[in-house]
């Protein structure tokens, strides 16, 4: 239903008539210093995709970029990562690590929604509410 055509942050998969699946996976490097806080701003940017487009998460893998010798620091974006999911409502169901020398970690998010309730990037009318949760160019300030 909705792929690299629509430009969404999110791949649907339609079901049947009255279930779409929505596939994301988002990764970051550190914005902050705090591993825990890091670990929640990630899991919560992944999560926000499927929240964009209405769905509610189900489940998320974790993928994750690191060096060795950061181990502890590791442990506690994990956890952080792992609160956010859990708040969330998803389950969080295993994930993939990668040796690298610059930190990364993210969520690759499935979540469900009716067909007919998808919120696409053009789906927005003049007139429609919008609710900001943070100043305008926090993202691209933070990057």
């Amino acid at each position: 239903m909705a792929g690299f055509e629509k430009y969404e942050d999110a791949a649907v998969y339609r079901l049947n008539d009255k279930q779409a699946l929505i596939f994301t996976l988002d990764l970051i490097t550190p914005i902050v210093d705090d591993p825990y806080t890091f670990g929640q701003i990630a899991a919560t940017n992944a999560l926000s995709d499927v929240f964009a487009m209405g769905a509610n998460p189900l489940m998320a893998l974790n993928i994750v970029c690191f060096p060795e010798n950061r181990l502890d620091d590791l442990k506690l974006i994990l956890k952080g990562g792992a609160k956010k999911v859990a708040e969330a409502g998803a389950l969080l169901v295993g994930g993939h690590t990668i040796k690298d020398k610059e930190p990364k970690y993210g969520l690759a998010v499935m979540g469900l929604i009716h067909p007919q309730d998808i919120i696409y990037n053009d789906t927005p009318q003049e007139g429609d509410l919008l609710i900001l949760t943070k100043p305008l160019g926090t993202g691209i300030l933070s990057t």
